[in-house]
């Protein structure tokens, strides 16, 4: 006798053919809009009009500590408030 497959998810659940089985028979006899579930976004909400870009800078210490101490403060993180503090400087919505 063979084994059956098994998958496994990402939360580390193990699934084998039969509990494959019984989630496909679940969305055919209920409601579920597949076509909804499979247009929902996942990942990170986008922050402009396309794909953000990822820009390495270097920056000395003591800025970098003003920084920290600053997005603490405000309970942001280092991202947004130089995110921010380009929008304000660069005078861009």
């Amino acid at each position: 006798m063979t084994n059956p497959k098994t998958y496994g998810t990402r939360s580390g659940r193990v699934l084998t053919d039969a509990d494959v089985e019984a989630m496909a028979d679940e969305v055919v006899a209920s409601d579920y809009d597949v076509d909804l579930l499979k247009a929902r976004r996942r990942g990170r909400p986008s922050m402009g009009t396309g794909p953000a870009e990822v820009v390495p800078v270097r920056i000395d210490p003591e800025l970098r500590a003003a920084m920290e101490a600053r997005a603490a403060a405000d309970h942001t993180t280092t991202s947004e408030l130089i995110r921010e503090a380009l929008r304000r400087f660069l005078e861009v919505a």
